[in-house]
This record gives C-alpha cells, structure tokens and sequence, in this order.
C-alpha cells in the first residue's frame, strides 16, 4: 500500500513537516511494509520558504532589510541548487509580525525591504522568483518595492518618506531596463485573495483595518491607491482594468505593483507549492492521501492545502483523508469530497494550549493514524 502524507502545518505548533514525520511513525507502527511518502505543503503565506528547505530542493540565504518602518531586519529566503530561482515571503522583510503591536502604523509600512531582497537575489544571479505576500504589515501598493528596485524615483530628497505623509504622491518614469531587474524573467506570485486594488472591496478598506487603521485613516489610504494606479495609467504601464485584476489589492496592493510593474504571474498559493514540491509525481500508484491542518472547517474548501490536495487526488481517482487537529463543519467537508475525516484532538480533554505542545500533539496525531490503519483505509 502507498500513502502519501500532504499535510501543512499545525500552525501555533508543528511545522508540516513535523506532523508528516509523526504521522508517518503512526502508519509503520501498525503496516510497517506501507509505502509511506511524506510531500510537507504551505499555501504559499507562511511557511512557504521552509517548504522548500524541507523538501531539500533549496538552501537559505539571509540578507540585510529594512523593515516595516524602516528599521534594519534579516531577511530569509531560499535559493535553488542550480542558483537560478529563488523563493521568499514578503512578510520577512516587510511582515505584520516584525512590528511590535503598540508601534503599528500602516500609514508609513512599507515594502522596501522587499525590493532589496529581491535585488539581493538578482545580484546573485537568480532569473525565476517564487514569491508569497501573506501577512504583510503594509497598504502602499507595493511603492516601496518599486522604489528599491529603481523602478519608481520620488520627488522626494529622502526615498521611503513619500510612502509616509498624508497627501497624493508624484514620482518619475520607470528607469532605463539595464537595472538589475531587467535580468529577472519570471516572478511568479503565491496570492489566495482575489481583492481589487482599491474601494469597498479593495486593499485598505478590507485589510488595513487588521493592521491597525482607523476609519479615516482607510479612507486615505484608498486615495493614495487610487492615485498611484491613476498615475501609473498615465505613464501607459498598466490599464484602468488592471486594479480590479483579482488579487491587486493582495498583501495592501503589493499584488498591483507586482502585476503591472513586474509582469507578475498571481496563482494560488497551494498550487505554485505543489508544483514545485512534485506532488503529481509523487501521487503517481497512491492508494490513499492523508492531508490536514490544525484546525479544518468550511473556509478549508477556499484555496487551503488540504483542498488543493483532494482536487488533485480525485483528478487520480485516490482516496483522500482529512486529519487536522480539529475538525468543524464536517457535513460541508464531507459533501467538499473528503473520503474520511479524523481530529486528532478528539477524546483528549486537556486545555488547548496543553493539545498545543509539541509532544502532546505529535503523539496524538501518532495514535490516530494508528486507529486510522486498525480501522482499514
């Protein structure tokens, strides 16, 4: 029997990684001539960049930044072992999680340091970049990444400070092609929401107020949107239709700047990852997927790794198990398609921050998978 182990993280408390390995010690404990193969997955927020270190097709690079405002951060990403494609999180550089929450302003966050990790990479030699935006601390519509990369100029004597002050922004055409940039032929964009880049469905008005903004303070950020996209049509580089490109308003616009500027590719997360981790390959004579998360309920269905892992498993006609740590709505995962649904935390009564250690939940997801080989696949 072939199995294959797809899970994600447990997010909080083991990486995808981590629960492959502890979900592989619970099959071979019961079948232990089971042909087990682990693919650890990310949807292409968090994670994304360990995925590949863990699949062993890459090896970390570390780089100077400056953060979320401006402060010097170190950035991790991966480069391939041929050197020529690199995969980052923009939240590394210009993350929620880098600001301390008492000193959050997404009025001056902004992703200049992203720009100088992928010219960090350019000058390294790298051509194809594989990039994740989740969990950006950010809503410039990704000028501060044009502005490092040399694509933007400001009228500005200081760079990142136009990215900071409360009126419409002005700056100059996109530089002659002999930057760095010009050496990158493809960027491919790790993106799950489908947001315009400005108005009641855009960038500030649905995410920045988890970033801290107030009301107002939205409303002029969408301003700002709306001017650099006027501005950016006038220089003939993108179309009016190009802010409603769905995923333009992803990680606070940055997925504008990296379509129209950059000539982006935005694709589901869970699919740049599987296609890079050689997951079809591995499905190839599976008899059963086992995949989850920590915690499944409806929103599983919408671009998930565990979702992404049944589409793929049906098109071969293989069975798929959820097995997360918790398991809600089960009624709408069942009629999703999942063959068989399992919580690992189920009959355990402990606090969840005691379900949520390490051990506690490594040996939990160990027994089930040994109640799940007893009780036949």
């Amino acid at each position: 029997m072939k199995i294959i182990l797809a899970f994600d993280s447990y997010k909080g408390c083991l990486s995808a990684a981590d629960v492959c390995a502890a979900a592989r010690e619970g099959v071979l404990s019961v079948c232990p001539d089971a042909e087990v193969v682990s693919v650890p997955l990310s949807d292409g927020g968090e994670g994304l960049v360990e995925c590949f270190l863990r699949l062993g097709k890459a090896s970390p690079v570390q780089a100077k930044v400056h953060g979320p405002l401006m402060e010097e951060v170190v950035a991790t990403y991966a480069i391939s072992e041929d050197g020529q494609t690199a995969w980052m999180e923009m939240a590394s550089a210009c993350g929620l999680t880098l600001v301390p929450l008492e000193r959050r302003d997404v009025m001056t966050a902004t992703t200049y340091g992203l720009g100088e990790m992928m010219l960090d990479a350019l000058k390294r030699g790298v051509r194809h970049i594989v990039l994740g935006i989740g969990g950006s601390a950010t809503c410039d519509g990704g000028q501060g990444m044009l502005l490092a990369l040399g694509m933007l100029k400001s009228t500005d004597e200081v760079l990142p400070q136009p990215l900071c002050r409360h009126r419409r922004h002005r700056f100059t055409d996109i530089v002659d092609i002999d930057q760095p940039t010009s050496t990158m032929s493809i960027l491919t964009v790790a993106c799950d929401v489908d947001n315009p880049l400005y108005g009641e469905s855009g960038a500030a008005y649905v995410f920045a107020p988890q970033k801290g903004a107030t009301a107002e303070q939205v409303k002029l950020l969408d301003e700002r949107l709306r001017a650099f996209a006027k501005e950016t049509e006038d220089k003939g580089i993108a179309t009016p239709e190009d802010a409603f490109h769905p995923g333009a308003g992803a990680a606070g616009g940055l997925g504008y700047a990296l379509l129209t500027y950059l000539g982006a590719a935005l694709k589901p997360g869970i699919e740049v990852v599987m296609e890079a981790s050689g997951f079809d390959k591995a499905l190839e004579g599976a008899d059963v997927v086992v995949t989850g998360e920590g915690c499944s309920d409806e929103q599983t269905t919408h671009g998930k790794v565990a979702a992404g892992v049944l589409q793929k498993a049906k098109e071969r006609g293989v069975k798929t198990v959820l097995m997360s740590g918790q398991v809600k709505d089960r009624e709408a995962l069942r009629t999703f398609g999942f063959d068989r649904l399992f919580a690992t935390n189920e009959g355990d009564e402990r606090p969840l921050d005691v379900l949520m250690q390490a051990d506690v939940a490594k040996e939990n997801i160990r027994r089930t998978c040994r109640r799940m080989m007893e009780e036949g696949l």
